[in-house]
């Protein structure tokens, strides 16, 4: 339904922010995972219309959004990382405004209104204007509005940010169902975002994409790589420069270190079970500059 072809983005001053990526997507949510600096945004823009590629296609129904922008606008809910607000204006106002704006009517914009703050968690705060809102009550108005028009199409880029372990959760599902009936792109550097509800993960860094495959295609590419061990904590900065490490936890006797090997670092090293965390940070390593370690295989599959 969605497809963004061969995309490029070169910014003023030759900062090549997206490196000729191609992803297709149907039905679904799809997972964009990399770090912060990754081309993530610049491609969640490019996906909505809001940025034009240097080069490349972005394809809607097979329509050239590029050249004719209003076919995916008009099936587009859309939060970006930054998102602005009338201060002075409550979320109901705010919302009402906007529904007039994507040509909703005023008794449909009023009964979707009602429905997304209650959704949204934020019936509560319904009087209180825009400029007294924490940022996480902020990121919740932007979630409402990006869901305004029963959009067919949902991007959303880092939506969790400032919302509290409680609300990230809520949301995460809420996109899952959303996701049943409707293309869902989320781009986040936060793991946890996707490994609950995306059946589908692309991995960028770089500007480039690293890989895209299921959860457990990402899982099956580290079997057998991860380890755990107990150090003393002088051990540590020797073991990080010598593997990726991807967690450490202070214990009573040292500290536990996590970390991706083909072999044991140590004879009283054990085996772990392979989480997403561990499958992403070999990706984003493997692709970094001197970061494969000899031997290393490609870890998920190329773009489709």
């Amino acid at each position: 339904m969605l497809e963004l072809v061969d995309i490029t983005k070169v910014y003023r001053g030759g900062k090549r922010a997206v490196d000729g990526m191609t992803l297709r997507l149907d039905r679904g949510l799809l997972g964009l995972l990399g770090p912060n600096g990754a081309g993530k945004s610049s491609l969640m823009r490019i996906a909505a219309g809001v940025t034009r590629p240097t080069s490349g296609q972005v394809l809607f129904e097979g329509r050239d959004v590029v050249a004719k922008p209003d076919s995916l606008r008009r099936a587009l809910g859309y939060l970006p990382q930054d998102f602005g607000v009338y201060p002075n204006l409550t979320s109901r106002e705010f919302l009402s405004y906007l529904a007039a704006a994507k040509g909703l009517s005023r008794r449909s914009a009023k009964a979707r209104i009602e429905e997304l703050l209650e959704l949204v968690n934020l019936t509560e705060a319904v009087r209180r204007p825009l400029g007294k809102y924490s940022g996480g009550m902020m990121r919740r108005v932007g979630i409402a509005q990006a869901l305004l028009a029963d959009p067919r199409v949902i991007i959303v880029d880092e939506p969790t940010a400032g919302l509290d372990p409680e609300e990230r959760v809520r949301f995460r599902n809420l996109l899952g169902e959303l996701s049943a009936e409707r293309v869902v792109m989320l781009s986040t550097h936060i793991v946890s975002d996707v490994e609950s509800v995306a059946a589908d993960i692309a991995v960028v860094a770089g500007g480039r994409l690293l890989g895209r495959g299921t959860p457990e295609e990402m899982l099956a590419s580290v079997e057998g790589r991860v380890w755990e061990v107990e150090v003393d904590r002088a051990d540590v900065p020797g073991l990080q420069r010598r593997y990726l490490v991807s967690r450490t936890i202070r214990t009573g006797n040292g500290v536990k270190v996590r970390l991706l090997t083909h072999v044991p670092p140590y004879a009283t090293a054990r085996r772990a079970t392979p989480d997403l965390e561990d499958a992403y940070l070999s990706v984003v390593h493997q692709a970094s500059p001197g970061g494969s370690p000899a031997g290393q295989q490609t870890l998920i599959g190329g773009a489709r």
